[in-house]
């Protein structure tokens, strides 16, 4: 006698160790939909990572550009008071900025009687999707003359 248990089942003959080795269609059934679940969560985490890396570009193309335009300001030697604006196109991207020069005297100094310190601020604004986007950088200079 052989080492297989013979058996019918649904018309065919069928061994033991074969039944053993195969997949029921169930068992087949729930691993593709446990891999589909799978799957569309990883092209969700796919999407995000792209929405992620665009906005991380264009907040940096942002903050180098008020990093320049508050270089151009300081590049000049003691700035001007007043204000400025304009528009930069990059890439398909529009950002609007406006750089403010102003005078600032903080409490601390004003009691020693030192002036000459200005503010350099740069607003950058641009639209992101169905949204507006906002970076503000700033820095202050001070007189080399002070009073």
């Amino acid at each position: 006698m052989s080492k297989n248990n013979i058996s019918f089942a649904n018309g065919f003959v069928t061994t033991q160790s074969a039944r053993r080795k195969a997949f029921t269609f169930i068992e087949v059934m729930v691993a593709l939909a446990i891999a589909s679940i799978s799957l569309l969560a990883l092209i969700k985490l796919h999407i995000i990572s792209i929405a992620m890396t665009d906005t991380a570009q264009t907040t940096s193309q942002a903050v180098f550009l008020a990093e320049e335009k508050i270089a151009e300001t300081l590049a000049c030697g003691w700035p001007k008071e007043g204000a400025d604006s304009g528009t930069v196109e990059k890439d398909g991207l529009t950002l609007h900025w406006q750089r403010q020069v102003k005078d600032v005297q903080p409490p601390e100094l004003e009691q020693i009687n030192i002036t000459g310190l200005r503010q350099v601020a740069v607003d950058i604004r641009w639209k992101q999707g169905i949204g507006r986007k906002y970076l503000q950088m700033s820095t202050y200079v001070a007189d080399r003359k002070l009073k």
